[in-house]
């Protein structure tokens, strides 16, 4: 009798552990699939290593044309169309995530997946920067003309659309793709710059000739390039893709002429005037603003000017983080303080909100851990708030994301027990090649595959897709391009994301346990204890 009740009382001490852990989502699991999703937008000669396997080589002459290499890099989306903006920014924000939670990414297992993932960007950068005043970086198709394309509904195997190439030069300047592109491998650099050092000093000096460029050559990349305006038009200005790419370099390098630069142009620039309530893409701003606030802590002999500079700059940082918590005062109208679904969405416009999800939930995740080092707090209008109150949001955010949300849907696909199964994507929605290897033809693809009621017979592991309406609203339409389709600009701030949250849920309920849950031999010491009381 005494054995069932001492089998009883661990059984009982166990699952309660389990309960506890189920309480909490597989962080663990949303990072692996995220970064698989990366392998799924490959364009170009695929590694024998390539787990996708639905996918295969494509786009092998992008560049032919112009007699220049430019095989390889990202489909931003679910065309074929490699869009050179975009793609920068994602790979700046990969790079974020393994700078800020590389240890935590090693410890899940998947550091090596985010070094490939950056890597595959990155390689293709420095092909298409051929010379320090030219960038092949077309902004609607960075390789393929994005009219054409999008006319066009087959695998990324059967390409058979033009593949014509644009760049930006001295005398068509782009200083936003060159000034991301810029930041981009200024951020690569610190990531490689211990395990790859070789390959980190190319990055940053392909960053610096960049930001050079960028910089003397001052222009909006979209005026150079007319395709660009229908598909990436760069509302922002270039402005904050120039301090956002000396704040990467002087990160990467410390050399003082980059902090120089962002606090001398601060003002004109819009780094230290605009309040902004939206990070993506395009606006780089709030980004810029908090980059440069951790000046304030990691900067010593700073001049009384650059204290006031960086001091504006940390105003404006404030605000952005302010309006995700909703603690701007000021009308609600979505200038002040950014909206909420009503199940606890961030808000910001119809068209793939959850770029700005994404986006906003990293930046709190980054701005908390600023706000903990310097033991502060956060002064709103509506009220000061703590790391733990950053850190809340942008967990909340994340699981909304994962399934927490009233459609109880999964926004990145693959994971949980439902999630969107007609994403916007070519590659996704047609057989797979290695399966039927017959041609699939613009417009054959158009009827046989775009229209059919079922889900995609591939399943693009990791994608998150654009996401539900502000009433918490998705209909799960492959035509529902607004919400179905998917960019690697909404998984990469994620990839941090989740590694923290997984780290941080490990952490909690390991301590939860060893502190609260008695172990096997604690728990048969004190049945001795009690025994010998007893006696």
């Amino acid at each position: 009798m005494g054995n069932e009740r001492f089998v009883t009382v661990v059984l009982v001490v166990f699952l309660a552990v389990a309960a506890a852990a189920s309480k909490d989502l597989d962080y663990k699991d949303a990072l692996s699939k995220s970064l698989l999703y990366f392998e799924a937008q490959r364009s170009g000669r695929l590694p024998y290593t390539q787990r996708v396997a639905w996918r295969g080589h494509s786009g092998l002459t992008d560049g032919l044309q112009q007699g220049v290499d430019l095989v390889g890099g990202y489909y931003d989306a679910g065309d074929h169309v490699k869009f050179g903006l975009p793609m920068a920014f994602t790979i700046t924000m990969l790079s974020w995530s393994v700078i800020e939670y590389g240890e935590e990414i090693a410890a899940a297992g998947e550091y090596r997946h985010a070094l490939e993932a950056i890597k595959w960007g990155t390689d293709y950068f420095i092909k298409a920067h051929t010379h320090p005043f030219v960038l092949w970086a077309e902004a609607r198709p960075l390789v393929g003309d994005g009219d054409t394309d999008h006319y066009c509904w087959q695998r990324p195997e059967d390409m058979t659309t033009s593949r014509q190439a644009y760049k930006i030069d001295k005398e068509n300047p782009g200083s936003d793709i060159a000034g991301e592109t810029a930041a981009a491998m200024a951020a690569a650099f610190i990531v490689f710059r211990k395990s790859n050092p070789k390959y980190a000093r190319l990055l940053l000096h392909h960053a610096r000739q960049l930001f050079e460029f960028g910089d003397k050559y001052r222009g909006k990349y979209d005026s150079s390039i007319r395709e660009a305006k229908s598909y990436y038009p760069s509302w922002s200005g270039y402005e904050d893709e120039l301090l956002w790419a000396a704040l990467w370099l002087h990160r990467a390098t410390g050399r003082k002429e980059y902090m120089e630069y962002v606090v001398e142009n601060g003002g004109a620039f819009g780094g230290t005037g605009w309040a902004v309530t939206e990070f993506s893409w395009d606006v780089k701003f709030a980004g810029v603003q908090i980059m440069a606030s951790k000046l304030l802590q990691d900067e010593r002999n700073l001049t009384k000017a650059q204290v006031t500079e960086l001091e504006q700059y940390r105003a404006k940082a404030e605000h952005y983080v302010c309006a995700c918590l909703h603690k701007n005062a000021g009308d609600d109208d979505g200038s002040v303080n950014v909206h909420r679904s009503p199940g606890g969405m961030l808000y910001v416009r119809q068209w793939n909100n959850m770029q700005y999800v994404t986006g906003a939930a990293f930046l709190l995740a980054v701005y908390a851990a600023q706000l903990e080092a310097a033991g502060g707090r956060l002064r709103c209008a509506g009220g000061d708030a703590g790391a733990e109150e950053l850190m809340g949001l942008a967990k909340s955010q994340a699981d909304y994301i994962l399934g927490a949300n009233p459609m109880r849907t999964s926004y990145l696909v693959g994971f949980g027990p439902k999630y969107p199964g007609r994403v916007h994507h070519r590659g996704a929605s047609i057989v797979t090649y290695k399966r039927s290897k017959g041609f699939i033809g613009c417009m054959q693809g158009y009827y046989d595959w775009y229209g059919r009621r079922g889900t995609n017979p591939n399943v693009v592991v990791g994608a998150i897709v654009g996401g539900p309406d502000g009433r918490d609203q998705f209909r799960d339409d492959r035509g529902n391009y607004m919400q179905t389709e998917a960019c690697t600009y909404n998984t990469a701030p994620m990839v941090g994301l989740f590694a923290k949250l997984h780290h941080s849920t490990t952490t909690s309920l390991s301590a939860r346990s060893s502190k609260e849950t008695p172990t096997i031999r604690q728990v048969v010491s004190r049945r001795a204890i009690y025994r010998e009381r007893a006696d």
